[in-house]
């Protein structure tokens, strides 16, 4: 009798996760926790593709759950890597406090000087930040499937920084000012690992950033030394 084929899966934190048998690897699927995007390893031909490349696998996604409110999955939700730790209990508590939000390809989300009044999860697709110098855009960064951004917003209801455009249609997630208090004053054991994972991203984000001023005001410093 032939093996079983066993792959590989490159999760959206950036690590694999494996090996894993054919059987185990389609319940990832239909439970959306792998996507025809995904990237995986086949052990057997040492060929990494998208999983939609795999004809034992392509069937499988038009079966898979979409992303609307009503099938809003623990494995959905755990595309997004600040959620991908949470209980399965957690998550389905959590998405008592998320509304879905479709947005059309070049959509704009919110714009800069609004008022920030939620923060935003994306599911699938791909979006961008952004600020207009009179006709020059200026890109701040992007954002893909497991990312989130306005998250400020929860906090200080301030102005919006920047636009943030989709460059996609995409899928995402919003919690709301008014949810996420909500979200505190009836769940606390729910909102503290939840708040926990966002700080912990927005400290990765403050340190690339200061890493990357280190190294402009070095460069800056060299240039002057050598002029």
């Amino acid at each position: 009798m032939e093996p079983q084929p066993s792959y590989f899966i490159w999760g959206i934190d950036d690590s694999p996760y494996g090996p894993v048998e054919l059987p185990l690897l389609l319940e990832w699927i239909n439970d959306g926790r792998v996507l025809a995007s995904t990237w995986v390893y086949e052990r057997g031909s040492g060929n990494w593709g998208k999983a939609s490349q795999f004809p034992e696998l392509q069937e499988h996604f038009n079966k898979a759950p979409e992303a609307t409110q009503s099938a809003l999955t623990p494995g959905l939700l755990r595309r997004v890597k600040i959620l991908s730790n949470l209980k399965d209990a957690q998550l389905a508590h959590l998405s008592d406090f998320m509304e879905m939000q479709e947005v059309p390809q070049h959509s704009v989300v919110f714009h800069q000087g609004d008022v920030g009044d939620a923060m935003f999860l994306v599911l699938a697709g791909e979006l961008r930040a952004r600020m207009m110098m009179g006709d020059t855009e200026s890109l701040l960064a992007t954002f893909s499937a497991g990312d989130f951004f306005g998250d400020m917003a929860l906090f200080d209801n301030g102005p919006r920084s920047a636009d943030v455009v989709a460059n996609v249609d995409s899928n995402l997630l919003k919690i709301s000012a008014v949810n996420f208090y909500r979200l505190v004053r009836e769940a606390p054991a729910l909102a503290t690992p939840f708040l926990q994972a966002t700080a912990r991203t927005l400290s990765s984000r403050i340190r690339a950033d200061n890493r990357r001023i280190t190294q402009i005001t070095e460069q800056f410093s060299t240039s002057r030394r050598m002029s």
